[in-house]
Formats: structure tokens, sequence, C-alpha cells
């Protein structure tokens, strides 16, 4: 019951925002959305201790949570609370500046709320068919906002991203409907237990077959090259607020709807097949990301490439396993709250600057002391820089690839260190240098810094001393995607 709760408080606020309230009641319409999203990581509080407990919540409406839904359920309302606080404050801003009026704001927040339904509902369904109709409600509702501010530019990458993810989502719908033929005797509709039961019986060519389909479309959406090219533009775009919600929660949701299939085709056929199309994948994302960053010239597609190189990252440790298992779904709640940091502080920035170009940004340090203080932070944590909890994941995931992948593991610390000269020699040159004449000190309002700051500090805190609740969520995680659900 909660469950269901929890995944119909989003579509409920959805449906007030978009039949009862008024655009005009901006100020309510976004209170609204905060509302919601508090009451949603509330209820994720509540679920994920008793999922440590007692294994998953008892199925309603064809939604459960186990170890592993309940881990993501926790990182899309965490992230998601912050960013419907940081959204108000920002679109607030840009009302006051005269770029978008109330009606685009009640837009906002109505896309806001479907984008976090499809994602819970995604996590939450105990069916392969509902889960991908989700993931395409998340490019669906997603789509409008990126073209949110209707120039040219915007709408071609809203196209762009509506095309590629579309079809990448054909393509997991067929390994999708090739895995439920599998099963030799059919018993109603097809759950992820019934999968995983009758796994050992299905012919092994199929499942090869249908994982490649999944792995290359849900890959699109997660972007691990070369399904890569619709990031860098629907980042830029769209705007920041849901920009840091695409890149940190949405790649997270994607990667859940691999990992299920995973433990499915890892059943029938063993670890091999999988792991080397995950390291394969990983690798090539890794170091394309990291030759690319080095040469930006735009921040917000700077941070599109770090979410590739992030991806790839993931995509390491789950083809490495064991302990790599383990520190790649800790590395997904890292960089789900780093990302999300990097674009609210980036999201001040453009406030201030009007522009996402890095060459006609300086002074950034005087400008923005707070917001610049915090972005350069972000930029440690997200590098892997001690202490910062990524240092300690991307270590881990290293040390697992040493033992059957050490070629692969060294080109990959060496991209890494490519990544870190890359968003160095960027980031100094930002938040340094003279003032420009045309820009006023000052931060732009009180909610475009108080979800940041929070941000920070639960940062630092998971980083030095990880919650007892959170990994033990995670242990139980790795374990069922090497185990039976």
């Amino acid at each position: 019951m909660m469950t269901t709760f929890l995944v119909a408080v989003p579509l409920a606020t959805a449906c007030l925002i978009g039949f009862l309230l008024p655009a005009k009641s901006v100020r309510f319409i976004g209170w609204s959305a905060i509302f919601a999203s508090s009451l949603d990581f509330l209820l994720a509080l509540f679920i994920v201790p008793r999922v440590v407990s007692v294994g998953s919540t008892g199925p309603a409406f064809w939604l459960s949570l186990d170890a592993l839904a309940a881990f993501l359920v926790l990182i899309i309302t965490l992230v998601g609370f912050f960013a419907s606080l940081y959204s108000v404050g920002y679109l607030q801003a840009e009302v006051e500046k005269g770029i978008i009026g109330p009606n685009r704001v009640r837009q906002y927040f109505l896309l806001f709320e479907l984008f976090m339904f499809a994602m819970l509902l995604a996590v939450s369904t105990t069916h392969p068919v509902v889960m991908w109709i989700a993931i395409e409600a998340t490019t669906l509702s997603t789509a409008f906002l990126i073209s949110f501010y209707n120039k040219p530019s915007a709408t071609e990458a809203a196209w762009k991203y509506l095309i590629l993810n579309s079809l990448g989502l054909l393509l997991s719908l067929l390994g999708t409907l090739i895995f439920l033929a599998l099963p030799q005797i059919q018993t109603g509709i097809t759950d992820w237990s019934m999968l995983q039961a009758s796994a050992a019986s299905f012919h092994p060519l199929a499942v090869k077959i249908a994982f490649v389909f999944i792995l290359v479309g849900y890959g699109t959406k997660v972007g691990l090259v070369p399904l890569h090219t619709w990031k860098p533009d629907t980042y830029a775009k769209a705007p920041t607020p849901m920009a840091g919600l695409l890149a940190s929660v949405l790649i997270n949701v994607a990667l859940f709807g691999i990992l299920r299939f995973k433990t499915v085709t890892d059943a029938s056929i063993g670890t091999g097949f999988s792991s080397g199309l995950f390291v394969m994948f990983g690798t090539i994302s890794i170091v394309l990301a990291a030759l690319i960053i080095f040469i930006q010239k735009n921040y917000k597609r700077m941070l599109a490439y770090s979410g590739i190189e992030h991806a790839g990252i993931m995509a390491l440790g789950f083809g490495f396993g064991g302990i790599g298992t383990f520190a790649a779904l800790l590395h997904m709640l890292y960089h789900a709250l780093v990302k999300a940091m990097l674009f609210f502080t980036a999201g001040n920035i453009f406030l201030k600057y009007s522009t996402t170009k890095m060459k006609q940004i300086t002074g950034v340090l005087s400008v923005l002391p707070l917001s610049s203080v915090l972005f350069f932070g972000g930029f440690i944590a997200i590098a892997g820089l001690p202490p910062f909890g990524i240092f300690a994941t991307k270590l881990l995931i290293l040390s697992a690839g040493m033992m059957s992948y050490p070629w692969i593991s060294g080109i990959v610390l060496f991209a890494l260190a490519v990544v870190f000269f890359g968003f160095f020699r960027h980031v100094t040159a930002m938040l340094f240098g003279p003032i420009p004449q045309d820009i006023e000190p000052g931060e732009s309002n009180m909610l475009t810094k108080i979800p940041i700051v929070l941000m920070a500090a639960i940062i630092i805190i998971v980083s030095f001393d990880l919650p007892e609740t959170i990994s033990s969520i995670v242990t139980a995680a790795a374990a069922s995607l090497t185990q039976p659900f």
C-alpha cells in the first residue's frame, strides 16, 4: 500500500497542477511540487528500513520493491526533493527577469511531476512491459521541457532526444518481448520472479540476442557510447534544474532496467556474456568522454560528458562484478547527489552570466562566493578525489577490475586522470580572473542557495560516515543482482 501511495503522489500532484490550479498561482504551484516531493522522500525513508528488515514490500497493483528498487526509490525521491526546491527558486528568478511567464511555470511543474511519476513507476513495477512503458513515459514528459524556451536550437535538441531515445527504446521493447516469449510454460502475465525462475531453460542464443537489444535500447537512455549523442545537446538546452534531474537520476533508472535483465541473462547463460558487454561499453564511454571534456567549451556540455564518463564507470563496476557491483551501486548515490549539485550551482552561474560558454565567464569566485565554492567542491568530488565518496567507489571498481582486466583498468585510470586535468583547466578559468563590467555580484535568491548547501552537507556526511541503513540496502541490492529475487 505504501508503494502505491509513493507512486501515486506525483501523479495526483500533476493532476492538481494541470486541472485545478490556475497559471497565475505560481507560488502555490511551486510549493505543491515541493510538498509532493517532500512527502515522497519521507515515504522512501519509511520504506527503505522496512525492505532492509523484511526483504521487500508486499505486492499491490503490480507494484513491489525489493532492495534494488528501494535503493533507486531513495535516490529518486532524495534528488527529486532538492530539484523541486531548486526549481522554485530558479524559475522565480527567470520570471523576474522576464524570460518566462506563469503559464510556463505551470507547464514545467506539471511535466516535472509526470517525470517523477514515470521514474518511480519504472523501478516499482514487477512487470517488464510496464517498466518499459514507464521509461518511455520519461522520454515523452521531458521532451517538452527540453524545448521549454522555444528556441530553434532547443527544439532541435528536443527532437534529437525524442527520436534517438524512442528508437533505442523500441529496440529494448523487442528485447523485452523476446525474453517474455522464452519461458516454456506460460502462466498468465510474466513478472521478474517468473523470468528468473525459468531462466535456466531459455535458449542461450535467444538470450544473447535479447540482452543485446536490451543493452543497446536502454543503453541509449543511459548515454553509453556510441549511443550518447543526444546528451550534450539536451543538457545544454533544457532548464538547468531539469538537466540536473536527467543527469543524476534518469541515468540510474535506465541502468536499473538493464540490470533487471542482466540478472535473468546471468541466471540463464552465466555472467561472462553480459559482463563482457558492460566492460566494453564502459571503457569506450570513459575514454571518449575524457577526451571531449578536455577540449570542451560549454560548461553544461562538459557536465553532460561527465555523465557519460560516470555511466561508463558504473557499467565497469557491474561488468567486473564482486565488490565492483557493490561499488557501482554506491556510485549511483554519490554521483546522483554530486551531479545534481553541480548542475544547480551551474544554474546559478547561468542566471548571473546568461551564457554557458566558459570563455565568457570569469571571476565567479567574487561574483557568486557560495555557488562558486560549492561548484569547485563538486568538481573535486565528481573527479574522484579524496575524501569524497566517489574516490572510494572508483578505487573499489578499479580494484575489482585489476584481477580480471588489468589492462583495461590501466587505460581507465589514465582516462580518469585526463578528466581531472580537463575539469581543473576549465573550472579554475571560470572561478578566477576579472569580473565582467556588466555583472553585479550576489546570488539570485534563497531558494537557489538552500538546496545546494543542504546537498553539499549530505555529500560530506555520506562520504565520511555512510548510514547503516544505506549500507545495508546497497549490500542487499548487490546480492540481488547475483541471486534470485
